[in-house]
């Protein structure tokens, strides 16, 4: 889930429920009466801080299920700061607590001033620990933020091929950081001191183009009143980083082509072979082979050009960086906007995981740039975000499909969290149990309910 500052209270007694909820109201409250409730509560909103009191119930008398509570949150969360709550006389529990892995403790009667001075204390505490995560999730690659085993997979072999002269191909859908892989690559290199220069081939028209390329000379067309130097010159020594390479058009391939083999060039309206020596990465979301059998692309030219090819995953397939990304974007646009601190509420939360994402980390960027401008509470919304409202242009067409994906994994996920068991599935998913048989229906996964014995249908 999204790092919001939620706050689980593990507490029996109604009154003293209703003191904190109203005692800390700065941060977004849950509540849980026992240890089910509890655990229900972590898997749901993923609090960074619990207040826990070791007397519950069953047995509120002694600390065995309050301990219990703390070792099967450390176990699901382990970097969960738990502030474990006694009595005068409980002291020694207290200490063991801690031992368990407890981040403190503090003991009745309750001052709301004391103990929110703790909890404090722990929130800061884990906004640390988490951008300690992230800034080493950015090494070596700065500005990369990724923790899945997709994304690290590829920022390994950035880091492999970054050394080496090899011409790389970036793949993947327009928004998933291509350039940003790209001046990875080259601040990798040891051309790192040197120009990297991009051109999108797909930004500038088709009659100006070679001419942005190459360059040209005085008198080679009317307004060329200068020698002009083209983006390849500019990048001596350095990368020259060609985007959106499937839009070249099919005229300037040869061209382009002879540079690479000849590592040389020609000014429009010039005859002398200029050398240019660059180290080139080219990068596309259309996909190469399907324009050269369409007559589009040359197939030597690609050849040329893809001597290693990086695939880069859509942000929908890389587990867990969705939550990463957008918290680190929020606050860098909190701090460019001079916004007081922001939060995701537990829909914004929901949505940005369950949000399809077709625009990838650019659209992520426009949506949550918005969202800081225009929000102002403590907390962005998912209405604020502009995921899952009418007003939401981006969404995929074929909106039913993207939820079926999704529920359906969503399903299978949660059979295998609870070990086949139907009944603790639907808690896990927050539905009945006929609600849940409804969507075994509804998806056609009766198969699944086939797989699991008697004892588990329960």
């Amino acid at each position: 889930m999204i790092t919001s500052k939620v706050l689980l209270i593990i507490e029996d007694d109604p009154g003293l429920q209703k003191q904190l909820k109203w005692a800390f109201e700065q941060y977004e409250v849950v509540i849980a009466s026992n240890r089910d409730e509890a655990i229900a509560a972590l898997r749901r909103y993923t609090p960074s801080v619990v207040t826990l009191d070791l007397g519950l119930p069953p047995d509120p008398t002694n600390a065995t299920e309050g301990l219990a509570t703390l070792k099967e949150i450390l176990a699901l969360a382990p970097a969960t700061k738990i502030i474990v709550v006694t009595g005068n006389d409980d002291r020694a529990n207290a200490i063991h607590a801690v031992a368990l892995g407890a981040y403190d403790f503090y003991q009745k009667p309750v001052d709301p001033d004391v103990l929110g001075l703790i909890i404090e204390r722990a929130f800061q505490l884990d906004a640390l620990e988490r951008d300690y995560q992230i800034l080493q999730q950015q090494k070596p690659l700065t500005g990369v933020i990724a923790t899945s085993p997709q994304m690290q997979a590829v920022m390994r072999m950035i880091e492999k091929i970054a050394p080496t002269q090899a011409t790389v191909l970036l793949i993947g859908e327009s928004g998933t950081g291509k350039e940003l892989m790209a001046k990875a690559l080259h601040r990798l290199s040891a051309r790192a001191s040197q120009p990297f220069v991009a051109v999108n081939c797909a930004a500038i028209p088709e009659t100006l183009l070679e001419s942005e390329l190459f360059g040209y000379e005085k008198g080679a067309f009317t307004g060329a009143v200068a020698q002009t130097k083209g983006k390849i010159e500019y990048a001596q020594g350095g990368t020259f980083f060609l985007d959106e390479i499937g839009d070249l058009p099919f005229a300037l391939q040869a061209k382009l082509l002879r540079f690479i083999q000849e590592r040389v060039i020609e000014r429009l309206g010039g005859r002398k072979e200029i050398a240019v020596d660059v180290r080139i990465i080219c990068a596309t979301h259309r996909h190469l082979p399907d324009l050269i059998a369409q007559g589009n692309f040359r197939g030597d030219l690609y050849y040329r050009l893809s001597e290693i090819v990086v695939d880069i995953p859509p942000l929908r397939e890389r587990e867990g960086d969705i939550i990463t990304i957008a918290n680190a974007l929020l606050q860098r646009y909190c701090r460019e906007n001079n916004s007081k601190e922001k939060h995701f509420s537990h829909d914004a939360a929901r949505a940005l995981e369950a949000y399809n994402w077709p625009g990838n980390i650019r659209e992520m960027e426009n949506k949550i740039k918005r969202a800081v401008i225009l929000s102002d509470s403590n907390f962005v919304t998912a209405e604020e975000l502009e995921i899952g409202t009418d007003n939401d242009k981006s969404m995929p067409l074929n909106l039913k499909s993207v939820r079926e994906a999704a529920e359906t994994i969503a399903i299978k996920r949660a059979l295998t969290y609870a070990d086949n068991n139907i009944s603790e599935a639907a808690k896990l998913l927050g539905v009945t149990r006929p609600t849940l048989y409804g969507l075994f229906e509804k998806y056609g996964l009766q198969a699944l309910l086939r797989n699991h014995s008697d004892e588990h249908l329960d």
